[in-house]
Order: structure tokens, then C-alpha cells, then sequence
């Protein structure tokens, strides 16, 4: 919605994925379909600065690139929900930007539908860079010695405004395509030795006896691994089993037995998770999350939204038992009966799935926010 404005600044017309890239452009969208934006490389550098400068939240301490860290494939390896401004826990886990430019929409509810709405969600959140408004950040940066040259080249001329800013950070998420795996050169690429025996023996357990790709979908020309769609897996529901109680003493000689979930309720309160119904109000989509790309898997642990697995055996695990069970438990989540050899093969065949590009898209990024910062 916004070339016409581009174009009509002088703004050169380039694909972010080719911007980004360099000479390896071809190698790192193997696999992946073009990403038809218009952006310019001083946007897509821009975008890059903001992304990884902590001036932008209401402190100076946050920046995007702390929760979504580069050298951690674009997410947050270290916790399971990441902290944001003043130490502030956040409900869910930070998905990997990686390829986001693909998606049809945005955090694991889905509540954003451009990548233009989604780059304001955290600059806003009070829990995450906790600014007041749009107009409080787009002064901020106004006042930065640093921008008035990079918004100049970005857009033509210095002004800083909210659109220009969605519009930069839009732009560097989409440049940041993660394609050329393994997978993508055996599978796409005819490149037989790419991908070890365990590893196609995985892609077979994944198309065949674990039907993962009912909903991490790949088709003939390219992958995304995701339905763009929403599904209750039973994730942060408590598994069924018999209860769990602690004995507690009320007095000399007097006890009593509790559950121990209220004891950790009572402790630690949670903080409530309803998922896409959050969005819609839709009874049936409670607890259902969106479908994330299983593209550079392997470098975004832990997993789930709410980041309650360390590792993809035990995701894999996981779906084996088919899931928590609950009232709305999507259909196509059902025990597997794998066998050992079939989730070890699985978990090689998701390692195969990393770009061949993510190391240097981090150095790229770590570059960045390296520069000199001046008030």
C-alpha cells in the first residue's frame, strides 16, 4: 500500500530479497517463493539500524534484536518467554523474524496482518519496549543526530514519521530470506548428496506416519512449512493424569490435603493465554496458535508459544502421544506410534532445514547495531 508514495519520492523499486542477499541472492532463495515488496537497499539498511538500537524503547535499554537475536536465529535460545523493558516477563516465547516476510500474519495469535501493523506491536507493549505512543517514538528518533542522513536516503528527504517507520522496519524483516537448506538443495535443487540417508528417511516420517505437513506444508516449486493457519495442540494445558496433592498443616496435629495446583496458583498466578480466541472471541479457536515456518528450526529453541520445550525430540515426543488432551483439541492431532529410529530420523530431517545465508544475516545485524550512536 505504500509504493505509490515510494515511487513518487524517486525511491529506486528493488526486491528486499535481492537487497539483502548480495551475490548469494539465488543460494538463499532456493526454496522460497519471491517476495513481491517494494523496498530500497537504504530502506532495508535503515530498517536494520532501528531494529537493533535500544534508543527506540521508553528506557533505552531494549531494542528488537534482544528479543529476536541474531546470532540465535533470530529468536531467544536463553529463556523460554523473554524479558522486556525494566525486566518484564512476556507471556510467550519470540519467534524467529526469519522469513517472516512470507507470513499471511503475525505473533502467535495472528492479531497483525502486515509486517508495517506488526513492527509497532513491541515498541508499544507496555511489557515489552513500553512506549506511550507512536508520537513519543517517532520524536525519539526525530531527536537522534544519527537518522536524519539514513531517513534521507531511505525516503528523500530527513522527516521522520510512524508510517516511515513501519515502512523500515517492514522492509528489513523482509529482507531477512533464509532459504538454500540442505533440504532446499536435495529437494529443489536435484542435489542428491545434500541430505544424508537419516535425513531422507526423516522428510519420509514427515510426509508419511507423522503427517507433519497436514500443517507445515511444502509444495513442488517452494516451502514455507506453515498453513498459515491456527491449532489447539493441548500446549500449556495441563496433561491429564491423577491429581497431584501436598499436606498441609493448619495446626498442631490438624492437616489437610490441597491440590498442589492451587498452591502454585495461589504462588506463582499465571498469566492467562487464550490464544487466537483473543483475537476472533470465537469459542472453538481458545488455546489455538498459529503455525510457525519449520524453516532454521534447529537454531530457534525452545518451541511452542510459550517456549515449554528445550528441544525438537521433545516436540516430537509431544505429537507422538498426541498431544494435551481438551475440549478443543484439533482433529488432526492424534498418538503416531512412532518408533525410536522413525523420531530420530524426524529430528535430522528438521535439522536439514537451516538457510544456508543466517550466519551472514547475523553478522549483518550485529554490524548495525555496532555503529556509532550519537544524541
Amino acid at each position: 500500500m505504500h509504493a505509490a508514495s515510494l515511487a513518487a519520492a524517486g525511491v529506486l523499486m528493488l526486491s528486499c530479497a535481492v537487497a539483502a542477499a548480495g551475490p548469494r541472492g539465488d543460494t538463499a532463495r532456493l526454496g522460497l517463493p519471491e517476495i513481491s515488496a517494494a523496498a530500497s537497499r537504504a530502506q532495508v539498511d535503515l530498517g536494520r539500524r532501528l531494529f537493533m538500537d535500544r534508543r527506540l524503547s521508553r528506557n533505552g535499554t531494549m531494542s528488537c534484536g534482544m528479543c529476536h537475536v541474531p546470532e540465535q536465529g533470530f529468536a531467544q535460545n536463553e529463556l523460554a518467554t523473554s524479558i522486556g523493558v525494566e525486566g518484564r516477563s512476556l507471556r510467550r516465547n519470540a519467534p524467529s523474524v526469519l522469513n517472516s516476510g512470507f507470513n499471511q500474519s503475525y505473533f502467535h495469535d495472528g492479531r497483525a496482518r502486515t509486517l508495517e501493523e506488526q513492527a509497532w506491536g513491541p515498541l508499544l507493549a507496555p511489557d515489552e519496549m513500553g512506549n506511550a505512543d507512536r508520537a513519543t517514538v517517532v520524536g525519539r528518533v526525530a531527536a537522534l543526530q544519527d537518522y536524519p542522513d539514513a531517513f534521507r536516503h531511505a525516503f528523500g528527504d530527513a522527516a521522520v514519521s510512524e508510517q516511515r517507520i513501519g515502512v523500515a522496519l517492514a522492509a528489513y524483516q523482509r529482507s531477512l530470506v533464509a532459504g538454500g537448506s540442505r533440504f532446499d538443495r536435495w529437494y529443489y535443487g536435484q542435489e542428491e548428496a545434500a541430505m544424508s540417508a537419516e535425513e531422507k528417511r526423516g522428510f519420509v516420517v514427515f510426509r508419511g506416519k507423522a503427517q507433519c505437513n497436514a500443517c507445515h506444508e511444502l509444495g513442488r516449486t517452494h516451502a514455507l512449512f506453515t498453513d498459515e493457519a491456527f491449532h489447539n495442540l493441548g500446549v500449556g494445558i495441563p496433561a491429564a493424569g491423577p491429581e497431584q496433592w501436598l499436606e498441609v498443616r493448619l495446626a498442631p496435629g490438624v492437616t489437610t490435603r490441597i491440590p498442589h495446583a492451587l498452591v502454585r496458583s495461589v504462588s506463582e498466578p499465571p498469566r492467562k493465554d487464550e490464544g487466537r480466541f483473543e483475537v476472533t472471541g470465537r469459542p472453538q479457536d481458545r488455546a489455538a496458535y498459529r503455525t510457525p515456518t519449520l524453516r532454521n528450526v534447529e537454531l530457534t529453541a525452545p518451541y511452542m508459544h510459550d517456549g515449554s520445550f528445550a528441544t525438537l525430540r521433545e516436540v516430537v515426543d509431544f505429537y507422538d502421544r498426541g498431544g494435551n488432551p481438551n475440549d478443543n483439541l484439533d482433529r488432526l492431532i492424534l498418538p503416531l506410534y512412532l518408533s525410536e529410529q522413525d523420531k530420530q530420523d524426524l529430528v535430522a530431517f528438521m535439522r536439514a532445514l537451516t538457510g544456508a545465508n543466517v550466519d551472514e544475516l547475523a553478522r549483518q545485524a550485529r554490524a548495525a547495531a555496532a555503529q556509532p550512536a550519537t544524541r
